[in-house]
């Protein structure tokens, strides 16, 4: 059987964060443990959540995790186009994984020089198709965009060319399943309604049993197969493709609980690679939150600030808003403050921006914790590196420079050093440092009151993860009818 070609499998939407990753995900795995060589692909991702290629280029992060999933090293051809927020109205565009530039919505979805980018895309998705079996493919937002379809690279039309079976994905949690999975449905084009195979009806509560009858009610309306209801995951980690799920959390302050660790990451407008936190949310006696006002700092032991895509301007606020004020207060109280890529940048003396890359504001005021000042370059860094604690991967734009008395944070594979320390001030580059536990028992030490042993014994994060691959698959193959979905991805077309 794993020898048999299988059809591209594509999963969309009815809208936006109804699970499509989550369970592109899923069967990435699910290929894998029956023996198939599967590959992620996804033309066109908008996310400020990004990773760095083992060729030190730029993907989105849902197609690293996928790729990682499917047990395969990640690759620009598996999200050939990303798209990456500037503000409401501009993004920087990430071609084959390297900036083209910002452009805005109207820039962006213009109709001419369209074919250009449709034949780009394409060709990223044949390459792959030459290579893995199956290719896993994801569309974006909804389905039945109508008024963007002429545009659309992403979606249906990108099923189009693939010739791939597709599985449309709802979200019963949001309210409105059937009139949001029929309604999809209807918008379509005949032409592209039929490459729709069936229907997973995705983030269910209660009892299933209950929900018989309205199955039977959607696959008679609909005339498309329900191949499954996915009950909600609630102990099942997945890293999240954008920050959606940060809005909804409800750790937004420290805890009381004697001898916990209490780690506030500052909550930015701008924040970007918000999973750089995932690794530390499941050590024992760690609790993180995500704060916005300074009192929130108060019981904080360690204070993070993340990357971000707009560093003058998240810096801006952070001094209006009275963040500023509250993060030094924390360290002259001997807190820990550690900042990862813009949140280091933020961290020094000054940030400057002389070529206006990020806007109008050419200079702003630091936090003043640690001895440097960044100039913000056109020059994009992207790369994945080694260091004493474990890998990371940089993704900045900026040279940041020592102008006092700092030690070197991290010692680098390649001989170079990385980020700087002073006191408990600490800045660094490298998303994912996170993930390497020996770094992480060095950034609790000083606040472990029993033992460290205590924070750090779990398995190691990557080992952790593919464990949480293992659960994600079984609790998709046990709530979807795999037989149905073999039957149609190896019919003669």
């Amino acid at each position: 059987m794993p020898n048999t070609p299988l059809h591209p499998l594509m999963f969309v939407g009815t809208g936006s964060d109804v699970g499509k990753s989550v369970i592109a995900t899923a069967f990435c795995r699910i290929f894998l443990q029956d023996g198939y060589h599967p590959a992620p692909f996804k033309a066109q991702n908008m996310s400020l959540n990004s990773f760095a290629t083992p060729d030190g280029l730029e993907i989105g992060r849902a197609q690293a995790v996928q790729a990682e999933a499917a047990g395969i090293a990640c690759h620009t051809d598996m999200n050939p186009v990303l798209l990456k927020p500037q503000s409401d109205h501009t993004s920087q565009v990430i071609l084959h994984g390297k900036p083209t530039g910002n452009q805005n919505a109207r820039q962006y979805f213009r109709s001419e020089g369209r074919e250009w980018l449709c034949c780009e895309v394409h060709n990223a998705f044949d390459r792959l198709q030459q290579q893995y079996n199956p290719v896993v493919m994801e569309g974006a937002g909804s389905i039945s965009e109508i008024n963007l379809r002429h545009t659309d690279i992403v979606n249906m039309p990108m099923a189009m060319y693939a010739g791939a079976d597709v599985v449309l994905v709802a979200d019963i949690d949001r309210g409105g399943v059937f009139a949001s999975v029929y309604g999809s449905l209807m918008l379509l084009p005949e032409d592209e309604r039929a490459l729709v195979k069936g229907i997973i009806i995705n983030k269910f509560r209660g009892d299933i049993e209950l929900f018989r009858p309205g199955v039977k009610m959607m696959e008679d309306l609909c005339h498309v197969p329900v191949l499954g209801v996915i009950p909600y995951l609630t102990d099942v980690h997945i890293e999240e493709e954008d920050s959606m799920s940060l809005e909804s959390s409800q750790c937004r302050h420290a805890s009381h609980e004697p001898g916990v660790i209490n780690i506030a990451v500052v909550r930015l407008r701008h924040m970007s690679n918000f999973t750089d936190f995932d690794a530390i949310e499941h050590l024992a006696r760690v609790h993180i939150y995500y704060s916005s006002t300074p009192a929130d700092l108060a019981d904080a032991d360690i204070i993070i600030i993340p990357g971000s895509k707009s560093t003058i301007d998240d810096l801006s606020r952070l001094h209006s808003s009275g963040m500023a004020d509250a993060i030094r207060a924390a360290s002259v109280r001997s807190a820990t403050v550690l900042g990862i890529c813009g949140g280091y940048q933020m961290m020094g003396q000054e940030v400057n921006d002389p070529l206006h890359i990020e806007g109008d504001v050419t200079q702003c005021k630091g936090l003043g914790l640690l001895p440097v000042v960044t100039t913000i370059t056109a020059e994009k860094v992207t790369r994945q590196v080694t260091c004493e604690y474990g890998s990371g991967y940089e993704i900045h734009q900026g040279t940041t420079t020592l102008t006092g008395s700092a030690a070197p944070l991290l010692h680098l594979s390649d001989g170079s050093t990385d980020g700087y320390k002073s006191g408990r001030c600490m800045g660094t580059y490298l998303h994912g440092i996170l993930d390497n536990l020996p770094f992480v028992e060095m950034l609790l030490q000083p606040h472990v009151t029993q033992s460290v042993e205590a924070a750090g014994s779990i398995m190691s994060y990557s080992d952790f993860k593919q464990q949480q691959y293992d659960l994600l698959a079984e609790h998709v193959r046990n709530n979807v009818n795999m037989d149905r979905i073999y039957k149609f991805l190896t019919a003669k077309k």
